[in-house]
């Protein structure tokens, strides 16, 4: 079972983004990075191309960021964030946040 999945809401915590908040999108658990909406966004010039349909241009999008700058929110933590645990219940492995005890939602 994975510290962050895809849809978890959460804070960076060091960076040049830091203090901003956002949904996952999608992660490389290989390379360690998470893509994160709205953040880290940077621009690319593409090239009109034909597979891709575009017309080309200056296009945004976000660029991945380290696992280790994220922090999970949770809503009824004093400070918002908090590291995850783990725990069975009823067999079954179960992701909890530390400060609050309560079980996170994700698969």
């Amino acid at each position: 079972m994975k510290r962050l999945i895809k849809g978890n809401k959460v804070k960076v915590i060091s960076g040049t983004h830091s203090t901003k908040e956002g949904v996952i999108l999608s992660i490389n658990y290989k390379d360690n990075t998470a893509i994160i909406e709205g953040i880290n966004v940077i621009k690319r010039h593409q090239k009109p191309s034909q597979a891709n349909e575009n017309k080309g241009g200056i296009i945004s999008k976000e660029a991945p960021i380290q696992l280790s700058k994220l922090a999970l929110v949770v809503p009824k933590s004093t400070t918002g964030v908090s590291k995850i645990g783990y725990s069975t219940e009823k067999g079954k492995k179960v992701r909890i946040a530390k400060k609050t005890k309560t079980e996170v939602g994700g698969k």
